[in-house]
């Protein structure tokens, strides 16, 4: 009986589907119907160009004051669900947000194209544009694959950055994170929120190039980390604008390809940073904090109680959270 009604109920959402297009009211190749409109299709939205791209960008904050340069998650994430951190703006930091190269609402680049060397470099160059001097102090913080990122940078430039915060990090080498994914994503076959997610996967493709498409799905695939049966702990669904499915497929090959180790020259970076894991996400815990983390020479470690992984974006966990990071950011300011 229940297979029945799920299969009536099957063709139903299909009938549904086919309707809405025929009708014109949802076109799944039509630019802005399934995601919103990127920089380069939306000239209101704040944006820069830096190292030949277009990216969406922008910043809180006396001009003049130290940097905060604010890295999300991913790949293929945007910068939106930390938001709570313009909060830094009010203590006197410059915040700049920024949606990394074919992410967020940013402008979208062919596969090939995309390299951690190219990320490390665009990340360098929305440091520039946003500096008004040669001595303003400039601090990371980057959260989950935006915690890789700041601590690749600092691996390639050790005399940029003043001070990091760093934000359960999968890994700063590539066992690291293979160890972390196979305990963070390790759901269920009958899992409902991988089953919701695949659900429209048998109704909509795309090919490379059509990223609006590829977006969505991403999205929904996304959105398997906000069920109740993921270990990682967060407290509900993330806000978010759109997901770069191309960076993410990209960049996670090229990590299974290549490898990679952001650790050959962090000697070299003596500053203390902050490193931030939470309490409520089983796949992470201490011992992986403490492992990963100590690449770095000065580190302080600090659980953020009441949270999961996405720790900066839900009031518990900010709450917890943003005392301890203004402490930090304001002793080496």
């Amino acid at each position: 009986m229940k297979a029945k009604m799920f299969f009536m109920g099957l063709l139903l959402a299909l009938g549904c589907w086919v309707s809405s297009c025929q009708k014109g009211e949802l076109d799944a190749s039509q630019t802005g119907n399934l995601v919103p409109l990127t920089v380069g299709q939306d000239p209101s939205l704040p944006s820069i160009s830096v190292n030949g791209t277009q990216l969406h960008a922008e910043a809180f904050g006396p001009a003049d004051s130290a940097l905060l340069v604010v890295i999300h998650g991913g790949p293929g994430s945007d910068y939106r669900y930390l938001l709570n951190c313009k909060e830094f703006a009010d203590e006197g930091y410059r915040v700049v947000f920024y949606d990394q190269r074919g992410s967020g609402l940013s402008k979208r680049h062919s596969k090939d194209s995309y390299s951690i060397e190219l990320m490390i470099d665009d990340l360098g160059a929305v440091i520039e544009h946003y500096k008004t001097r040669p001595d303003q102090k400039v601090f990371l913080l980057g959260h989950s694959w935006g915690a890789m990122l700041a601590t690749d940078y600092i691996n390639v430039h050790p005399a940029h950055i003043n001070g990091a915060i760093l934000c359960e990090p999968g890994g700063f080498t590539f066992a690291q994170m293979k160890d972390y994914l196979s305990r963070s994503q390790n759901y269920g076959v009958f899992s409902e929120a991988l089953n919701d997610a695949v659900y429209l996967d048998q109704f909509l493709t795309g090919k490379e190039d059509q990223h609006e498409i590829l977006d969505y799905k991403f999205g929904l695939w996304a959105s398997v980390e906000e069920g109740e049966d993921s270990p990682v702990g967060n407290e509900g669904p993330l806000p978010f604008w759109r997901s770069g499915a191309i960076v993410n497929k990209a960049l996670f090959e090229i990590a299974d390809e290549q490898g990679f180790d952001f650790t050959t020259n962090l000697q070299q970076f003596d500053t203390k940073i902050l490193f931030v894991y939470s309490e409520n996400n089983s796949a992470y815990g201490e011992q992986h904090a403490i492992n990963v983390s100590s690449a770095y020479h000065d580190v302080q470690l600090f659980r953020v109680d009441d949270a999961g992984h996405d720790m900066l974006s839900f009031p518990r966990g900010w709450q917890n959270f943003f005392p301890v990071g203004l402490s930090y950011l304001n002793d080496l300011k």
